[in-house]
Protein backbone atom coordinates (compact mmCIF):
# COMPACT_ATOMS: atom_id res chain seq x y z
CA UNK A 1 0.00 0.00 0.00
CA UNK A 2 2.76 2.42 0.93
CA UNK A 3 4.51 1.80 -2.37
CA UNK A 4 1.38 2.69 -4.36
CA UNK A 5 0.55 5.75 -2.27
CA UNK A 6 3.91 7.46 -1.86
CA UNK A 7 5.17 8.91 -5.12
CA UNK A 8 8.57 7.81 -6.39
CA UNK A 9 8.85 10.09 -9.42
CA UNK A 10 9.96 13.69 -9.31
CA UNK A 11 11.58 15.41 -12.30
CA UNK A 12 12.03 12.18 -14.27
CA UNK A 13 9.66 11.10 -17.03
CA UNK A 14 6.69 8.93 -16.00
CA UNK A 15 6.89 5.61 -17.90
CA UNK A 16 3.79 4.27 -19.61
CA UNK A 17 3.57 1.38 -17.14
CA UNK A 18 2.88 3.84 -14.31
CA UNK A 19 0.28 5.97 -16.11
CA UNK A 20 -3.26 5.93 -14.76
CA UNK A 21 -6.48 7.91 -14.41
CA UNK A 22 -8.71 9.87 -16.78
CA UNK A 23 -8.86 13.48 -17.92
CA UNK A 24 -11.85 14.05 -15.62
CA UNK A 25 -9.39 14.01 -12.71
CA UNK A 26 -8.26 17.44 -13.88
CA UNK A 27 -11.78 18.81 -13.42
CA UNK A 28 -12.13 17.68 -9.82
CA UNK A 29 -8.60 18.77 -8.89
CA UNK A 30 -8.93 22.30 -10.27
CA UNK A 31 -12.52 22.74 -9.10
CA UNK A 32 -11.47 21.86 -5.55
CA UNK A 33 -8.35 24.02 -5.77
CA UNK A 34 -10.37 27.10 -6.74
CA UNK A 35 -13.35 26.81 -4.39
CA UNK A 36 -11.47 28.49 -1.57
CA UNK A 37 -11.12 31.65 0.46
CA UNK A 38 -8.23 33.26 -1.44
CA UNK A 39 -10.23 33.17 -4.66
CA UNK A 40 -13.07 34.81 -2.73
CA UNK A 41 -10.68 37.56 -1.61
CA UNK A 42 -9.44 37.99 -5.20
CA UNK A 43 -12.98 38.55 -6.43
CA UNK A 44 -13.65 40.94 -3.56
CA UNK A 45 -10.62 43.01 -4.54
CA UNK A 46 -12.31 43.94 -7.82
CA UNK A 47 -14.92 45.82 -5.75
CA UNK A 48 -12.63 46.93 -2.92
CA UNK A 49 -10.35 48.65 -5.44
CA UNK A 50 -13.22 50.64 -6.95
CA UNK A 51 -15.10 48.49 -9.47
CA UNK A 52 -18.87 48.11 -9.67
CA UNK A 53 -20.34 44.69 -8.91
CA UNK A 54 -21.98 44.04 -12.28
CA UNK A 55 -19.01 44.79 -14.52
CA UNK A 56 -16.61 43.19 -12.01
CA UNK A 57 -18.43 39.88 -12.43
CA UNK A 58 -18.25 40.16 -16.22
CA UNK A 59 -14.57 41.13 -16.18
CA UNK A 60 -13.67 38.33 -13.77
CA UNK A 61 -15.44 35.81 -16.00
CA UNK A 62 -13.53 37.01 -19.05
CA UNK A 63 -10.22 36.94 -17.19
CA UNK A 64 -10.87 33.43 -15.88
CA UNK A 65 -11.73 32.17 -19.35
CA UNK A 66 -8.74 33.76 -21.10
CA UNK A 67 -6.23 32.93 -18.37
CA UNK A 68 -7.80 29.51 -17.81
CA UNK A 69 -7.48 28.65 -21.51
CA UNK A 70 -3.77 29.46 -21.40
CA UNK A 71 -3.22 27.30 -18.31
CA UNK A 72 -5.31 24.46 -19.78
CA UNK A 73 -3.08 24.44 -22.87
CA UNK A 74 -0.18 23.80 -20.50
CA UNK A 75 -2.16 21.01 -18.82
CA UNK A 76 -2.61 19.23 -22.15
CA UNK A 77 1.19 18.85 -22.39
CA UNK A 78 1.35 16.54 -19.36
CA UNK A 79 0.03 13.25 -20.77
CA UNK A 80 2.01 13.65 -23.99
CA UNK A 81 5.42 14.15 -22.38
CA UNK A 82 5.01 12.72 -18.86
CA UNK A 83 7.22 15.49 -17.48
CA UNK A 84 6.84 18.28 -14.94
CA UNK A 85 6.01 21.58 -16.62
CA UNK A 86 9.26 23.42 -15.94
CA UNK A 87 11.49 20.53 -17.04
CA UNK A 88 9.81 20.73 -20.44
CA UNK A 89 10.57 24.46 -20.63
CA UNK A 90 14.27 23.55 -20.92
CA UNK A 91 13.52 22.89 -24.57
CA UNK A 92 12.85 26.61 -25.01
CA UNK A 93 15.32 28.19 -22.57
CA UNK A 94 18.09 25.59 -22.39
CA UNK A 95 18.89 23.08 -19.66
CA UNK A 96 20.38 25.80 -17.47
CA UNK A 97 18.67 28.81 -19.00
CA UNK A 98 15.31 27.57 -17.69
CA UNK A 99 16.46 28.65 -14.24
CA UNK A 100 15.84 32.32 -15.17
CA UNK A 101 12.02 32.14 -15.06
CA UNK A 102 12.24 29.35 -12.45
CA UNK A 103 13.67 31.67 -9.81
CA UNK A 104 10.53 33.75 -10.05
CA UNK A 105 8.35 30.64 -10.08
CA UNK A 106 9.78 29.59 -6.72
CA UNK A 107 9.15 33.08 -5.35
CA UNK A 108 5.56 32.74 -6.58
CA UNK A 109 5.01 29.45 -4.81
CA UNK A 110 6.45 30.74 -1.55
CA UNK A 111 4.23 33.82 -1.84
CA UNK A 112 1.07 31.85 -2.50
CA UNK A 113 1.97 29.38 0.25
CA UNK A 114 2.33 32.32 2.64
CA UNK A 115 -0.85 34.14 1.59
CA UNK A 116 -2.84 30.92 1.72
CA UNK A 117 -1.42 30.04 5.12
CA UNK A 118 -2.55 33.39 6.55
CA UNK A 119 -6.21 32.76 5.73
CA UNK A 120 -6.10 29.02 6.47
CA UNK A 121 -4.23 29.74 9.68
CA UNK A 122 -7.09 31.96 10.80
CA UNK A 123 -9.53 29.11 10.14
CA UNK A 124 -7.39 26.49 11.89
CA UNK A 125 -6.71 28.85 14.79
CA UNK A 126 -10.41 29.58 15.27
CA UNK A 127 -11.34 25.92 14.87
CA UNK A 128 -8.79 24.75 17.46
CA UNK A 129 -8.92 27.90 19.64
CA UNK A 130 -5.12 28.06 19.48
CA UNK A 131 -4.81 31.39 17.66
CA UNK A 132 -3.65 32.47 14.22
CA UNK A 133 0.07 31.86 14.70
CA UNK A 134 -0.33 28.27 15.88
CA UNK A 135 -2.94 27.73 13.17
CA UNK A 136 -0.50 28.86 10.48
CA UNK A 137 2.20 26.48 11.75
CA UNK A 138 -0.18 23.49 11.99
CA UNK A 139 -1.50 24.17 8.52
CA UNK A 140 2.03 24.45 7.09
CA UNK A 141 3.08 21.08 8.53
CA UNK A 142 -0.01 19.29 7.21
CA UNK A 143 0.59 20.87 3.79
CA UNK A 144 4.20 19.70 3.68
CA UNK A 145 3.36 16.12 4.68
CA UNK A 146 0.63 15.87 2.03
CA UNK A 147 2.93 17.26 -0.68
CA UNK A 148 5.66 14.80 0.33
CA UNK A 149 3.33 11.83 -0.20
CA UNK A 150 2.70 13.14 -3.69
CA UNK A 151 0.56 12.77 -6.78
CA UNK A 152 -2.05 10.18 -5.80
CA UNK A 153 -2.99 11.77 -2.49
CA UNK A 154 -3.08 15.20 -4.15
CA UNK A 155 -5.72 14.03 -6.61
CA UNK A 156 -7.64 12.23 -3.84
CA UNK A 157 -7.61 15.45 -1.86
CA UNK A 158 -8.85 17.34 -4.92
CA UNK A 159 -11.80 14.97 -5.42
CA UNK A 160 -12.78 15.24 -1.76
CA UNK A 161 -12.39 19.03 -1.68
CA UNK A 162 -14.39 19.51 -4.90
CA UNK A 163 -17.43 17.84 -3.32
CA UNK A 164 -17.18 19.24 0.20
CA UNK A 165 -16.30 22.78 -0.87
CA UNK A 166 -19.00 22.85 -3.56
CA UNK A 167 -21.64 21.88 -1.00
CA UNK A 168 -20.35 24.51 1.42
CA UNK A 169 -20.36 27.25 -1.22
CA UNK A 170 -23.91 26.35 -2.24
CA UNK A 171 -24.98 26.67 1.38
CA UNK A 172 -23.11 29.95 1.87
CA UNK A 173 -24.52 31.31 -1.38
CA UNK A 174 -28.07 30.60 -0.26
CA UNK A 175 -27.40 32.26 3.10
CA UNK A 176 -25.88 35.30 1.40
CA UNK A 177 -28.76 35.71 -1.04
CA UNK A 178 -31.16 35.70 1.90
CA UNK A 179 -29.40 38.78 3.25
CA UNK A 180 -28.92 40.88 0.12
CA UNK A 181 -30.91 42.26 -2.78
CA UNK A 182 -29.25 41.33 -6.08
CA UNK A 183 -31.16 44.01 -7.91
CA UNK A 184 -29.65 46.67 -5.67
CA UNK A 185 -26.15 45.15 -5.86
CA UNK A 186 -26.18 45.12 -9.68
CA UNK A 187 -28.16 48.32 -10.13
CA UNK A 188 -25.12 50.50 -10.90
CA UNK A 189 -23.99 49.44 -14.38
CA UNK A 190 -21.79 52.42 -15.24
CA UNK A 191 -18.86 51.08 -17.26
CA UNK A 192 -15.36 52.03 -16.10
CA UNK A 193 -12.71 50.66 -18.48
CA UNK A 194 -9.71 50.88 -16.11
CA UNK A 195 -11.64 49.10 -13.33
CA UNK A 196 -12.92 46.52 -15.83
CA UNK A 197 -9.39 45.75 -17.00
CA UNK A 198 -8.14 45.63 -13.42
CA UNK A 199 -10.74 43.01 -12.50
CA UNK A 200 -9.96 41.07 -15.66
CA UNK A 201 -6.25 41.21 -14.81
CA UNK A 202 -6.88 39.90 -11.29
CA UNK A 203 -8.68 36.84 -12.66
CA UNK A 204 -6.25 36.29 -15.54
CA UNK A 205 -3.27 36.49 -13.22
CA UNK A 206 -4.93 34.00 -10.89
CA UNK A 207 -5.17 31.51 -13.76
CA UNK A 208 -1.83 32.24 -15.43
CA UNK A 209 -0.01 31.68 -12.15
CA UNK A 210 -1.03 28.00 -12.38
CA UNK A 211 0.77 27.66 -15.72
CA UNK A 212 4.24 26.77 -14.45
CA UNK A 213 2.94 23.69 -12.62
CA UNK A 214 -0.38 22.61 -14.13
CA UNK A 215 1.17 19.81 -16.24
CA UNK A 216 2.71 18.35 -13.06
CA UNK A 217 -0.79 17.07 -12.22
CA UNK A 218 -1.65 15.65 -15.64
CA UNK A 219 1.64 13.94 -16.41
CA UNK A 220 0.56 10.59 -14.96
CA UNK A 221 -2.40 10.32 -17.33
CA UNK A 222 -2.01 7.65 -20.04
CA UNK A 223 -0.16 8.91 -23.10
CA UNK A 224 -3.25 8.10 -25.18
CA UNK A 225 -5.37 10.58 -23.19
CA UNK A 226 -6.99 13.07 -25.55
CA UNK A 227 -5.32 16.48 -25.43
CA UNK A 228 -8.71 18.03 -26.14
CA UNK A 229 -10.29 16.22 -23.16
CA UNK A 230 -7.44 17.26 -20.87
CA UNK A 231 -7.80 20.87 -22.03
CA UNK A 232 -11.56 21.10 -21.55
CA UNK A 233 -11.72 19.29 -18.21
CA UNK A 234 -8.92 21.47 -16.87
CA UNK A 235 -10.50 24.67 -18.18
CA UNK A 236 -13.92 23.65 -16.88
CA UNK A 237 -12.65 22.91 -13.38
CA UNK A 238 -10.51 25.99 -12.99
CA UNK A 239 -12.89 28.48 -14.64
CA UNK A 240 -16.03 27.27 -12.85
CA UNK A 241 -14.32 26.99 -9.47
CA UNK A 242 -12.58 30.35 -9.60
CA UNK A 243 -15.55 32.27 -11.04
CA UNK A 244 -17.88 30.74 -8.45
CA UNK A 245 -15.56 31.84 -5.62
CA UNK A 246 -14.87 35.26 -7.11
CA UNK A 247 -18.52 36.12 -7.71
CA UNK A 248 -19.17 35.21 -4.08
CA UNK A 249 -16.35 37.58 -3.15
CA UNK A 250 -17.83 40.37 -5.27
CA UNK A 251 -21.23 40.02 -3.59
CA UNK A 252 -19.73 39.93 -0.11
CA UNK A 253 -17.50 42.94 -0.70
CA UNK A 254 -20.32 44.93 -2.29
CA UNK A 255 -22.66 44.35 0.67
CA UNK A 256 -20.50 43.80 3.75
CA UNK A 257 -17.98 46.62 3.42
CA UNK A 258 -15.65 46.92 6.39
CA UNK A 259 -17.03 43.85 8.15
CA UNK A 260 -15.50 41.66 5.44
CA UNK A 261 -12.28 43.65 5.07
CA UNK A 262 -11.50 43.45 8.78
CA UNK A 263 -11.83 39.66 9.01
CA UNK A 264 -12.40 37.79 5.77
CA UNK A 265 -12.51 34.30 7.28
CA UNK A 266 -14.62 35.32 10.25
CA UNK A 267 -17.18 37.11 8.13
CA UNK A 268 -17.61 34.25 5.66
CA UNK A 269 -18.11 31.79 8.52
CA UNK A 270 -20.60 34.12 10.21
CA UNK A 271 -22.80 33.87 7.10
CA UNK A 272 -23.31 30.19 7.80
CA UNK A 273 -24.17 30.29 11.47
CA UNK A 274 -22.64 29.24 14.78
CA UNK A 275 -21.78 26.09 16.66
CA UNK A 276 -21.23 22.96 14.58
CA UNK A 277 -22.00 24.77 11.33
CA UNK A 278 -19.32 27.36 12.06
CA UNK A 279 -16.82 24.62 12.92
CA UNK A 280 -17.64 22.85 9.66
CA UNK A 281 -17.11 26.05 7.67
CA UNK A 282 -13.76 26.67 9.35
CA UNK A 283 -12.84 23.12 8.31
CA UNK A 284 -14.00 23.79 4.73
CA UNK A 285 -11.89 26.95 4.52
CA UNK A 286 -8.85 25.06 5.76
CA UNK A 287 -9.59 22.18 3.36
CA UNK A 288 -9.84 24.46 0.34
CA UNK A 289 -6.60 26.19 1.24
CA UNK A 290 -4.91 22.86 1.93
CA UNK A 291 -5.71 21.71 -1.61
CA UNK A 292 -4.18 24.73 -3.31
CA UNK A 293 -1.29 25.07 -0.88
CA UNK A 294 -0.30 21.46 -1.48
CA UNK A 295 -0.18 22.26 -5.20
CA UNK A 296 1.98 25.30 -4.49
CA UNK A 297 4.34 23.31 -2.27
CA UNK A 298 4.60 20.42 -4.73
CA UNK A 299 5.13 22.82 -7.64
CA UNK A 300 7.73 24.77 -5.67
CA UNK A 301 9.61 21.59 -4.89
CA UNK A 302 9.56 20.59 -8.56
CA UNK A 303 10.80 24.01 -9.61
CA UNK A 304 13.64 24.04 -7.09
CA UNK A 305 14.78 20.57 -8.16
CA UNK A 306 14.57 21.59 -11.82
CA UNK A 307 16.77 24.61 -11.11
CA UNK A 308 19.42 22.73 -9.19
CA UNK A 309 19.44 19.61 -11.37
CA UNK A 310 20.10 21.68 -14.48
CA UNK A 311 23.53 22.54 -13.08
CA UNK A 312 24.22 19.23 -11.32
CA UNK A 313 23.14 16.95 -14.18
CA UNK A 314 20.71 15.23 -11.84
CA UNK A 315 17.94 13.13 -13.41
CA UNK A 316 16.27 11.59 -10.34
CA UNK A 317 15.78 12.59 -6.72
CA UNK A 318 15.87 10.49 -3.56
CA UNK A 319 13.04 10.48 -1.01
CA UNK A 320 15.36 12.23 1.44
CA UNK A 321 16.10 14.96 -1.10
CA UNK A 322 12.38 15.31 -1.79
CA UNK A 323 11.71 15.85 1.90
CA UNK A 324 14.50 18.42 2.13
CA UNK A 325 13.15 20.56 -0.72
CA UNK A 326 9.56 20.41 0.54
CA UNK A 327 10.66 21.34 4.05
CA UNK A 328 12.49 24.34 2.60
CA UNK A 329 9.33 25.57 0.85
CA UNK A 330 7.33 25.05 4.04
CA UNK A 331 9.75 26.95 6.27
CA UNK A 332 10.15 29.86 3.85
CA UNK A 333 6.40 30.18 3.26
CA UNK A 334 5.60 29.97 6.96
CA UNK A 335 8.11 32.67 7.85
CA UNK A 336 6.65 35.00 5.20
CA UNK A 337 3.11 34.22 6.43
CA UNK A 338 3.95 35.02 10.04
CA UNK A 339 5.71 38.25 9.13
CA UNK A 340 3.00 39.48 6.74
CA UNK A 341 -0.23 38.19 8.27
CA UNK A 342 -1.33 41.62 9.48
CA UNK A 343 -1.13 43.31 6.06
CA UNK A 344 -2.30 40.51 3.80
CA UNK A 345 -5.19 41.98 1.84
CA UNK A 346 -3.51 45.22 0.80
CA UNK A 347 -0.38 43.50 -0.51
CA UNK A 348 -2.05 40.56 -2.24
CA UNK A 349 -3.38 42.47 -5.26
CA UNK A 350 0.04 43.92 -6.03
CA UNK A 351 1.56 40.47 -5.59
CA UNK A 352 -0.80 38.97 -8.19
CA UNK A 353 -0.25 41.74 -10.72
CA UNK A 354 3.50 41.69 -10.15
CA UNK A 355 3.63 37.95 -10.88
CA UNK A 356 1.58 38.41 -14.01
CA UNK A 357 4.33 40.59 -15.47
CA UNK A 358 6.86 37.77 -15.28
CA UNK A 359 4.76 34.73 -16.16
CA UNK A 360 2.87 35.81 -19.24
CA UNK A 361 6.04 35.92 -21.43
CA UNK A 362 7.06 32.48 -20.15
CA UNK A 363 3.63 31.03 -20.97
CA UNK A 364 3.64 32.61 -24.42
CA UNK A 365 7.08 31.20 -25.29
CA UNK A 366 6.34 27.75 -23.92
CA UNK A 367 3.01 27.38 -25.71
CA UNK A 368 4.20 28.75 -29.06
CA UNK A 369 7.16 26.38 -29.00
CA UNK A 370 5.08 23.34 -28.02
CA UNK A 371 2.14 23.84 -30.37
CA UNK A 372 3.53 25.84 -33.31
CA UNK A 373 7.32 25.43 -33.53
CA UNK A 374 8.28 22.02 -32.12
CA UNK A 375 4.75 20.68 -32.67
CA UNK A 376 4.93 18.39 -29.63
CA UNK A 377 8.23 16.81 -30.75
CA UNK A 378 10.88 16.76 -28.03
CA UNK A 379 14.02 14.85 -27.18
CA UNK A 380 13.26 14.04 -23.56
CA UNK A 381 16.70 12.65 -22.58
CA UNK A 382 18.32 15.82 -24.01
CA UNK A 383 16.36 17.90 -21.50
CA UNK A 384 18.85 16.73 -18.87
CA UNK A 385 21.99 17.19 -20.96
CA UNK A 386 23.45 20.73 -21.20
CA UNK A 387 25.65 19.46 -24.04
CA UNK A 388 22.71 18.00 -25.95
CA UNK A 389 20.52 19.39 -28.70
CA UNK A 390 18.96 22.06 -26.47
CA UNK A 391 22.23 23.27 -25.00
CA UNK A 392 22.81 24.91 -21.65
CA UNK A 393 21.41 28.32 -22.61
CA UNK A 394 19.08 29.21 -25.48
CA UNK A 395 19.64 32.91 -25.84
CA UNK A 396 16.91 33.53 -28.41
CA UNK A 397 14.20 32.50 -25.94
CA UNK A 398 15.87 34.27 -23.03
CA UNK A 399 16.11 37.52 -24.99
CA UNK A 400 12.46 37.26 -26.04
CA UNK A 401 11.51 36.60 -22.41
CA UNK A 402 13.34 39.70 -21.18
CA UNK A 403 11.85 41.80 -23.99
CA UNK A 404 8.41 40.48 -23.02
CA UNK A 405 8.91 41.52 -19.40
CA UNK A 406 10.29 44.97 -20.24
CA UNK A 407 7.60 45.66 -22.84
CA UNK A 408 4.94 45.37 -20.15
CA UNK A 409 6.41 47.99 -17.82
CA UNK A 410 5.01 51.08 -19.63
CA UNK A 411 1.51 49.56 -19.32
CA UNK A 412 1.79 48.24 -15.75
CA UNK A 413 -0.22 49.83 -12.96
CA UNK A 414 0.54 48.96 -9.34
CA UNK A 415 1.11 50.67 -6.00
CA UNK A 416 4.89 50.43 -6.33
CA UNK A 417 5.19 51.26 -10.06
CA UNK A 418 2.96 52.83 -12.68
CA UNK A 419 4.05 52.97 -16.30
CA UNK A 420 3.79 56.11 -18.45
CA UNK A 421 1.13 54.62 -20.76
CA UNK A 422 -1.30 53.92 -17.92
CA UNK A 423 -2.40 57.57 -17.75
CA UNK A 424 -2.81 57.74 -21.52
CA UNK A 425 -5.16 54.74 -21.31
CA UNK A 426 -7.22 56.31 -18.54
CA UNK A 427 -5.60 54.23 -15.81
CA UNK A 428 -6.18 50.87 -17.53
CA UNK A 429 -3.61 48.11 -17.03
CA UNK A 430 -3.15 46.08 -20.22
CA UNK A 431 0.38 44.86 -19.44
CA UNK A 432 -0.59 41.18 -19.36
CA UNK A 433 -2.03 41.40 -22.88
CA UNK A 434 1.28 42.82 -24.13
CA UNK A 435 3.10 40.11 -22.19
CA UNK A 436 1.21 37.38 -24.01
CA UNK A 437 1.04 38.77 -27.54
CA UNK A 438 4.51 40.27 -28.11
CA UNK A 439 6.66 37.33 -26.88
CA UNK A 440 4.40 34.88 -28.73
CA UNK A 441 4.93 36.72 -32.01
CA UNK A 442 8.68 37.27 -31.51
CA UNK A 443 9.37 33.67 -30.52
CA UNK A 444 7.31 32.33 -33.41
CA UNK A 445 9.29 34.45 -35.88
CA UNK A 446 12.64 33.44 -34.38
CA UNK A 447 11.72 29.80 -33.81
CA UNK A 448 10.87 29.19 -37.46
CA UNK A 449 14.33 30.34 -38.58
CA UNK A 450 16.23 27.45 -36.99
CA UNK A 451 14.52 24.12 -36.31
CA UNK A 452 17.67 21.99 -36.34
CA UNK A 453 17.23 21.13 -32.65
CA UNK A 454 13.74 19.68 -33.19
CA UNK A 455 13.61 15.87 -33.63
CA UNK A 456 11.42 14.27 -36.28
CA UNK A 457 9.39 12.55 -33.56
CA UNK A 458 9.39 12.66 -29.78
CA UNK A 459 12.35 10.75 -28.35
CA UNK A 460 11.39 9.06 -25.09
CA UNK A 461 14.62 7.32 -24.15
CA UNK A 462 18.29 7.73 -24.90
CA UNK A 463 19.58 5.64 -27.78
CA UNK A 464 21.47 2.57 -26.55
CA UNK A 465 25.22 2.74 -26.84
CA UNK A 466 26.63 0.39 -29.47
CA UNK A 467 28.41 -2.67 -28.12
CA UNK A 468 32.19 -2.42 -28.51
CA UNK A 469 33.65 -4.57 -31.28
CA UNK A 470 35.80 -7.10 -29.40
CA UNK A 471 36.99 -8.96 -32.49
CA UNK A 472 40.10 -6.83 -32.96
CA UNK A 473 40.84 -6.79 -29.26
CA UNK A 474 41.09 -10.61 -29.21
CA UNK A 475 43.50 -10.83 -32.15
CA UNK A 476 47.17 -11.55 -31.28
CA UNK A 477 49.43 -8.54 -31.66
Amino acid sequence: MAESLIERRSIDVVPDSERHGTAFSQFTLWLGANLQITAVVTGALAVVLGGGAFWSVVALALGNLVGGAVMALHSAQGPRLGLPQMIQSRAQFGVRGAVVPLVLVVVMYVGFFASGSVLAGQAVGDLTHLGDTTGIVIFAVVTAVTAAIGYRVIHTLGRFASVVCALAFIYLGVRLLDRIDLGTVFHDRAFDLPMFLLAMSLAASWQLAFGPYVADYSRYLPRTTSARATFWWTLGGTAIGSQWSMVFGVLVAATAGGAFLDNQVGYVVSLGGVGLIASFLYFVIALGKLTINVLNTYGGFMSMVTSVSGFRGQKVLSQRGRGFYIAGIMVAGTVVALLGKDSFLSSFADFLLFLLTFFTPWSAINLVDYYLVSRERYDIPALSDPNGRYGAWRWDALVVYVVGVLAQLPFLSSDFYTGPMVGVLGGADISWMIGLALPALLYWLLGRRDTSHIPDTTILAAAPRPEPDMSEATQPR
